[in-house]
This record gives structure tokens, C-alpha cells and sequence, in this order.
């Protein structure tokens, strides 16, 4: 949403109050992930919220398992870095599209990931919240391999690489 000369003060600050909250959710998403504090990190999503990742699970209940169940699948350690946002503010409604750094642990070995959300966005009851957050990788690997285009240690990494 662009403002024109006509637009309120009010208005103004309301924008901007909206950007910062949504630049916090994605700040907390981090946190929370990376914390391993499921509880908070389901709160930050619409109860039909999905997550289009490594996996795609669709509510809560879905999202909390897939998440908790991550170093099952042998990424035992990460830490996400959201950087470069850009927020298409509309009303109660935003997309969110930014990059993903995130240095981790894969079956024992230091890895590391790149890649781009696009994320879905609303306002409910005075709160921003993922109603839908996708990323889709560049590469997911060992560090010692480098930053080589389409290197994927993990299959599922790789098909959220791909999928459209």
C-alpha cells in the first residue's frame, strides 16, 4: 500500500507500526524455531496456517509434529537468518519475501543452507500472523562443499528446491 500526499499521519504510523510487526514475526519465527519452542512458534501462525518446506504439513497440529520431528530426519542444530525483506502491505493482508541463510547440522556434519521465502501474511485480532510460509532453497549442504548451485544433502531439501 503506497501512501499519497493525502494520507493522515495517523495513517502513517499505522503503516509503519504494521511493517515493524511483521518484520518482528519473522525475527520470533527465527527465535522460536531455532530455540526448539514449539508452543511459541505455533503461535505465530493462523490455526490453518501451513508451512511449504522441507515438507509441506498444514495446520498446527501438523506443523508442530513436522517441526519437532526435524532431528529425526537428521538436522540436529540450526540457526535461520532472515535478511533483505520486502513487504507488500495491503490493508490486513501482506506478501513478505525475503532470504534465508542458515548455517546447521546434518547426520553430524556442518552444513549450510540458502534460500528465499515468500510468506502470506494477515492481521487478526491487532496481530500479523503466517497464514502460509514457504521456502525454497538455492542449495542445503555440506559446508566443505562450498556454495555450489543445486547441491542438496537432504531429498527433502532438494524437492523444496523444485517444487512450484
Amino acid at each position: 500500500m503506497e501512501f499519497t500526499g493525502e494520507a493522515t499521519l495517523a495513517d502513517r504510523i499505522a503503516r509503519l507500526e504494521d511493517l515493524e510487526a511483521i518484520r518482528l514475526l519473522d525475527a520470533r519465527y527465527c527465535r522460536h524455531l531455532d530455540d526448539g519452542d514449539w508452543d511459541a512458534l505455533m503461535d505465530l501462525f493462523t490455526d490453518d496456517g501451513e508451512f511449504d518446506g522441507l515438507s509441506h504439513p498444514r495446520g498446527k497440529a501438523e506443523m508442530r509434529e513436522f517441526f519437532a520431528g526435524l532431528a529425526d530426519g537428521g538436522l540436529t542444530a540450526f540457526w535461520h537468518f532472515i535478511t533483505n525483506l520486502e513487504i507488500d502491505l495491503d490493508g490486513d493482508r501482506a506478501t513478505v519475501r525475503s532470504f534465508l541463510w542458515q548455517p546447521c547440522v546434518t547426520d553430524g556434519v556442518a552444513s549450510v543452507a540458502a534460500g528465499r521465502y515468500t510468506d502470506e501474511v494477515v492481521k487478526i485480532d491487532g496481530r500479523w500472523l503466517y497464514k502460509v510460509k514457504q521456502v525454497r532453497f538455492h542449495f542445503f549442504g555440506p559446508l566443505e562443499s562450498g556454495w555450489e548451485e543445486n547441491l542438496f544433502a537432504l531429498e527433502s531439501a532438494r524437492n523444496a528446491a523444485v517444487r512450484a
